[in-house]
């Protein structure tokens, strides 16, 4: 299998923040762009799942109240279930 292909990107950092992150690399025995490359990582996914849920709310608020939305007889029963096991929502 062909290595991956990676991509440098230059990030200026406070004097403060670059020994905070090489102190941490130092006592986690890593390097200090592996732990950088992951908080990134981390940062982006969490973006991409606060777009996911964004998009996924503006479609049930969009459509609400049309054909597209919740079916009746499961809305109908999910209430009833609800009202049954004592949960609330």
């Amino acid at each position: 299998m062909p290595a991956r292909a990676s991509r440098n990107l230059h990030v200026p950092l406070s004097e403060a923040l670059h020994d905070r992150l090489r102190a941490e690399a130092t006592r986690r025995g890593r390097p200090a762009t592996a732990l950088a490359r992951e908080a990134i990582e981390a940062w982006v996914e969490d973006l991409e799942r606060e777009a996911l849920g964004d998009a996924i709310a503006g479609y049930a608020v969009a459509m609400a109240g049309t054909r597209a939305d919740l079916d009746e007889d499961l809305e109908r029963s999910a209430a009833e279930h609800l009202r049954r096991t004592g949960l609330k929502r």
